[in-house]
């Protein structure tokens, strides 16, 4: 269990934190455990590049903490009133059928390596979540407007990620 893969686990472990103080309504605490959470997800990949400590272990936690963090506040999210259960299930129906996609492709021996659109897509997303949470709050930037612009930002480049593992990784189809 490296330093990389700690703070994958770490991530994991600050979902409920997060999720207690979301749905308590203290937004500002929430958005700092959010992003403490978001900041490990560059630190692990940093780390694990740099001291070369890339593992199976964290090939597998890495993807699966960003989607378990994401995806409970998109939900948290909804929960409150804040996003449109539109944007969520557009998001939530990509991360299923790539990951089925990418199980198909394991089952066939093929790796589908993580491209720089589903990179951008996670980053918007994170971003559009921290924008979110400051709405109603002294931090709110252009009465939540911005949130929102990053928010549908997010879903275009969820389905934009999506298309791209499919049409790229096509061959998994006709396996």
């Amino acid at each position: 269990m490296n330093i990389a893969n700690q703070l994958t686990i770490l991530r994991i472990v600050l979902v409920p934190v997060f999720m207690y103080f979301l749905l308590a309504g203290n937004m500002t605490l929430a958005a700092g455990v959010f992003i403490l959470a978001s900041v490990t997800d560059f630190f692990d990949g940093y780390l694990a590049r740099k001291l070369n400590l890339i593992t199976n272990l964290g090939k597998f936690m890495d993807p699966l903490a960003d989607k378990i963090l994401v995806m409970a506040a998109f939900i948290c999210l909804v929960e409150i009133g804040t996003v449109s259960s539109w944007a969520v299930v557009i998001i939530l129906g990509r991360e299923f059928i790539v990951s089925i996609f990418r199980a198909v492709a394991a089952a066939e021996g093929i790796v589908i390596a993580a491209s720089w659109w589903g990179k951008l897509k996670t980053n918007s997303q994170m971003l559009a979540i921290i924008l979110l949470l400051f709405n109603g709050t002294p931090l709110e930037i252009m009465n939540g407007q911005l949130a929102q612009i990053v928010l549908w930002i997010a879903v275009a480049l969820t389905v934009i990620s999506g298309l791209d593992y499919i049409l790229k990784n096509k061959q998994v189809l006709k396996a």
